[in-house]
């Protein structure tokens, strides 16, 4: 078990997009976005509520991922396929913000607050299976 939790670390250290599924009642939908992810695998990202994915996350928060770390043509390329819950998170996380900057290479917020732009919210995905 220890071994596969290293794998899921290691490809979630190297990965920079998560392509998010969900489902509304127009039917699935799928949107790629900048991740962070905590000690617990919990996956993190801003969105703007209005959004599709943001819209359907409040009416089915059921929903799965998949992540890809690519590699060269003719290499073998590493990724995760998750499926679980996702939330809308209310206020600011300085620590996830700060991982979520320093991954966009953005200077770290020096307070929380500081990494929303414009109306953007956190959500974040618990998952139940990777």
């Amino acid at each position: 078990m220890e071994e596969l939790k290293k794998l899921v670390k290691e490809i979630l250290d190297q990965a920079y997009i998560m392509s998010l599924a969900t489902v509304d009642e127009s039917g699935p939908w799928v949107s790629d976005l900048v991740f962070v992810y905590d000690d617990d695998f919990t996956i993190y990202w801003l969105a703007l509520p209005n959004t599709r994915r943001s819209q359907a996350i409040l009416k089915n928060p059921k929903v799965a991922a998949s992540i890809t770390v690519s590699n060269n043509q003719g290499e073998d390329n590493v990724g995760l396929q998750l499926e679980g819950i996702a939330e809308k998170i209310e206020g600011d996380i300085l620590e996830i913000a700060t991982k979520h900057l320093n991954k966009r290479k953005k200077p770290a917020p020096t307070k929380e607050g500081e990494i929303f732009e414009g109306n953007q919210c956190w959500y974040k995905l618990k998952p139940s299976k990777i």
